[in-house]
């Protein structure tokens, strides 16, 4: 339990649990997708979206463990509407066809949270998978926001590892080149990606004259996850963590927010940590960099 949060504007703190920061709130009508949901934050911010009546489509790669999600949130939320359909970010073909599904069910689309529940190096899972899916699912997001007249909500689940990108940010010629690649580096980039990726999204919303709304944001380094490959540091983060890490239900505290919270209306091309609007990097405000970005997304994606 994170013993040293204080309050923020928001009246939220690093302490402040998923539950805490939507209390109140109801989402009855909603429909959300929630990627990387078969388990740590993705799996809790499914539980308190369902709980706060939204109707929440998990995109997960492990259809069993999505079901085991499932069955568990029914146990706690009887009432609760929870569906799984099958989504591989590493693959375009899986996410074209996820897109494809998911528009053919005919339902709304009010909330796109675009997270990951484990550390993957690859450009492509990171940002390209969330890229292409955004924009396959941009007209849907479009047409409920219309007919709903409610504020649509993409939300980004970025890092503060994003201020560990390579010099230049985005290695655009260097993509795929192993003589250069450096693990936290390249995992920096892809969360630096996420925040232009909203950024450039905001931009781009505004001047369509949509009621749609692109952030960006920092979860918080979380006890379940963190050095799990490393024993010996493991042991101690075991002993430590609980007083100053956060757990799941903090975890998912600040994409609830984003996703639902009334303070978050009309705000969008922001960055948030701790359930507050937080800074970036330099480069993570970089509008030339965040649209060639975007023109590279394309390209990669046609």
């Amino acid at each position: 339990m994170w013993l040293f949060g204080r309050k923020g504007a928001s009246g939220f703190s690093s302490s402040s649990t998923a539950e805490q920061v939507t209390e109140g709130i109801d989402g009855t009508g909603f429909t959300a997708i929630v990627t990387g949901a078969s388990s740590g934050i993705g799996t809790e911010t499914t539980r308190v979206l369902a709980l706060r009546g939204v109707h929440v489509i998990m995109g997960v790669r492990n259809m069993l463990a999505a079901k085991d999600v499932k069955e568990t949130i029914l146990k706690e939320i009887p009432s609760a509407k929870v569906d799984a359909m099958e989504l591989d970010l590493s693959s375009m073909k899986s996410v074209r066809k996820f897109a494809s599904e998911f528009k053919s069910s005919g339902l709304p689309l009010n909330i796109l949270i675009l997270s990951k529940d484990k550390i993957e190096l690859q450009f492509a899972t990171n940002h390209i998978g969330h890229f292409l899916l955004t924009n396959l699912l941009l007209d849907t997001i479009k047409k409920t926001s219309r007919e709903s007249k409610k504020e649509g909500r993409i939300v980004n689940v970025s890092s503060e590892a994003h201020r560990f990108a390579y010099s230049e940010g985005i290695c655009f010629d260097k993509i795929n080149d192993e003589s250069s690649y450096n693990n936290w580096r390249a995992y920096g980039q892809s969360k630096l990606a996420n925040i232009l990726h909203a950024n450039e999204l905001t931009r781009r919303l505004k001047e369509d004259g949509v009621d749609i709304s692109a952030n960006s944001l920092h979860p918080g380094t979380i006890t379940t996850n963190l050095f799990r490959h490393n024993s010996a540091v493991n042991g101690l983060i075991n002993v430590i963590g609980r007083l100053v890490l956060k757990n799941v239900q903090q975890g998912a505290a600040t994409t609830c927010y984003v996703a639902l919270h009334p303070q978050v209306k009309g705000i969008s091309g922001k960055y948030f940590s701790d359930s507050n609007l937080a800074k970036t990097t330099a480069q993570g405000t970089d509008s030339d960099l965040a649209k060639k970005l975007w023109d590279f997304s394309m390209d990669l994606t046609k």
